[in-house]
């Protein structure tokens, strides 16, 4: 196999972007990719697209199809895969551009997230996060996204100490980095008091405690890592990639307080990559709730099992912490269009490893970490990324 490394990064503005369509948001963050990996796009091999909810929420299925044709390449006829795994889509899809480059199957590969989900009401594009659930056991019974999230920090709470005040502390943290980075879609601070005031959505999770639904697509090239340099003085290295699978049920699962797929995906990544947790600068991780944030920091053995929340409010995970985790402002304040998000996340490890993220900067970043997470943990993916000189 050989080494992989990501040469060019784009994305576009996460918000309420009712001026623009799913393909726009998919061709600007591809073409802002090939722009900065300074390429000719007549270089590409193929294409892999990560997008959980174009065929519900905007009646558009064969998406990869209708980005490689109105991207201008339908007369190449280029491969190109769409992947659904929930809100895991974009990180299963760099999976799969990873190992297409490593096998030697490709040598150039785009692989991008997209999602356009705010076209329709609240009510059915929470529909559409519910059904990433197991529906027959889980949906159909009138549990939602929140109220399974809910669960889990009730049992974290009961069984650790955690509490609603840690929580908060994780939303106006990743506000307060929202606020410095200009795609984000929210660019407002929080206080803990505004937090823990805001409306209940089912307990004890409030409305502040919930990333936003988003549109938005981020987009990444990769290469062969003995390519890299002809094009750019600061290739990022895939070096290590875990994706596991746990039951989709969360009453099926060992431990409601814990994720095992991210535990299992996480170790296969810092096997791979030959990293411990503790060298780890900097991460981005699926935090749809404050309560996923803490429980992922743990499963992610970035702090132990049960310190989540007081590793939070201690500012472990702050600027100047141990460990950065989501300096993008995170799902919370960057945004949730699904499909996007774990390329997403990638964009910004890759920026923060070049030195690129101005006001947000991590100062001596070298190993950044990547966690993308499917309905509440049944599919997790993540990647390690080096800056190598």
């Amino acid at each position: 196999m050989r080494d992989v490394a990501i040469i060019g990064i784009g994305m576009t503005k996460f918000g309420e972007l009712w001026e623009k369509s799913f393909r726009e948001l998919g061709i600007e963050a591809g073409l802002k990719a090939i722009a900065d990996a300074k390429i000719s796009g007549d270089l590409l091999d193929a294409l892999y697209v990560g997008n959980m909810s174009a065929g519900k929420l905007i009646e558009q299925e064969h998406v990869a199809s209708l980005i490689v044709d109105y991207s201008g390449y339908a007369s190449r006829h280029l491969p190109a895969v769409r992947v659904e795994a929930a809100s895991a889509s974009g990180g299963v899809a760099f999976y799969e551009a990873y190992l297409a480059v490593a096998s030697g199957l490709y040598d150039f590969v785009m692989v991008g997230g997209a999602e356009k989900m705010t076209d329709v009401g609240d009510a059915e594009s929470n529909r559409e996060l519910c059904a990433t659930a197991d529906n027959e056991w889980e949906s159909i019974f009138g549990a939602t996204y929140a109220s399974l999230f809910a669960m889990m920090a009730r049992r974290h709470m009961y069984e650790y100490g955690t509490t609603e005040e840690q929580m908060a502390q994780v939303a106006v943290k990743n506000h307060r980095f929202g606020s410095k980075n200009p795609l984000a879609h929210f660019r407002n601070t929080l206080t803990l008091d505004q937090v823990l005031n805001s409306s209940p959505v089912a307990t004890p999770i409030k409305t502040l405690d919930c990333a936003p639904v988003s549109d938005g697509a981020a987009a990444l090239v990769l290469c062969p890592w003995d390519h890299a340099r002809k094009f750019t003085d600061t290739p990022v290295k895939i070096a290590g990639i875990g994706l596991a699978t746990d039951t989709i049920a969360l009453h099926s699962r060992r431990d409601m307080c814990t994720m095992d797929a991210v535990v299992r995906a996480s170790s296969r990544a810092y096997h791979m990559a030959g990293v411990a947790p503790k060298q780890v600068n900097i991460a981005e991780i699926h935090d749809c709730y404050t309560i996923a944030e803490i429980i992922e920091i743990e499963d992610l053995r970035l702090v132990k099992k049960g310190e989540g929340g007081k590793a939070t409010a201690e500012g472990v995970t702050d600027m100047g912490g141990r460990v950065v985790v989501n300096p993008s402002g995170g799902l919370k304040a960057r945004g949730q269009p699904a499909g996007a998000v774990g390329i997403a996340q990638v964009v910004e490890i890759v920026e923060q490893l070049r030195g690129e993220a101005k006001e947000r900067q991590v100062q001596g970043a070298e190993v950044g970490l990547t966690l993308n997470i499917g309905g509440t943990g049944a599919t997790a993916f993540v990647s390690i990324l080096k800056r190598e000189n």
